[in-house]
């Protein structure tokens, strides 16, 4: 049975009689809202292709809608992950929208019982390929839910994931076209060591991908990562069509952030997309 229409509950922006969100979308369900006059965070699940879509936004508590990042998660990470909300936080307060969901297996779509890394048997029994294209059916889904709720202008979109945020953020990228603005992605490349399953690869995709995106990308390679080699990443960086790319290379395992890359990533996303 098609699932019916869930109307947004209505909220008043502070010293406005307009409400913030006052339309209904199909098949989204606002399951929180907080907000403290500056911030405000709205989670939601959204039933997409026969998927429940668990995802959150955060957004400036301003009338205007604001430009909006994809923060995509690492592996055993979720979408409210101390590093996103550390990052949504940063990006509300430059007037930028931050929208993330849960990776496959992940957060609130995480099998009771599972171990940390069990997701990764996980996806090779489903079909990394599979994999693949659901996740870019959910984020574009959960774009355009959010776009069409009135949360964001969708005119313009950039894309900031690690390690797997990379790996499933490279599609979504090239499927969003001119209107992605700049990508950060990192800490993946286009083989990667024993140490990961060899299922979970699906090269020609990320190849066929990178080879689309033409908007400024900034790429974080670990030097020293024992999951994704540098040679690997670096033959990604080769692939990448945009005019503007831009290589970071800094000494280290593969889960070493120093605060200074995080720097970097949300200076070259602001750059491109603050209004």
């Amino acid at each position: 049975m098609p699932r019916a229409t869930v109307p947004i509950r209505r909220r008043h922006r502070p010293g406005s009689a307009t409400p913030w969100c006052d339309v209904g979308v199909d098949g989204l369900q606002v399951t929180g809202d907080a907000h403290d006059g500056i911030i405000r965070e709205v989670s939601f699940g959204l039933h997409h292709n026969g998927r429940e879509v668990p995802g959150v936004l955060w957004r400036p508590e301003t009338d205007s809608v604001a430009p909006v990042v994809l923060l995509g998660h690492g592996g055993s990470g979720h979408k409210r992950s101390e590093r996103n909300v550390r990052l949504a936080t940063w990006f509300a307060r430059a007037g930028i929208a931050s929208l993330s969901i849960d990776g496959p297996f992940h957060g609130d779509r995480a099998v009771g019982g599972d171990g940390p890394l069990d997701y990764q048997d996980r996806i090779v029994q489903v079909g990394a390929r599979i994999i693949h294209d659901r996740m870019r059916q959910d984020w574009l889904g959960a774009l355009d839910a959010a776009e069409q709720s009135g949360w964001i202008d969708g005119r313009g979109v950039a894309f900031l994931g690690m390690s797997m945020g990379a790996r499933y953020g490279l599609p979504v990228c090239a499927a969003l076209g001119p209107r992605l603005r700049c990508a950060v992605i990192g800490k993946f490349g286009l083989t990667q060591t024993d140490l990961l399953p060899q299922g979970l690869t699906v090269s020609d995709l990320i190849i066929e991908a990178a080879a689309a995106i033409r908007a400024p990308v900034l790429q974080h390679i670990q030097w020293h990562d024992e999951l994704f080699p540098r040679d690997g990443q670096r033959k990604l960086f080769d692939v990448i069509q945009s005019p503007g790319k831009l290589l970071r290379g800094r000494p280290g395992r593969h889960a070493l952030t120093r605060p200074d890359d995080e720097f970097a990533w949300r200076e070259h996303v602001a750059t491109h997309l603050a209004p």
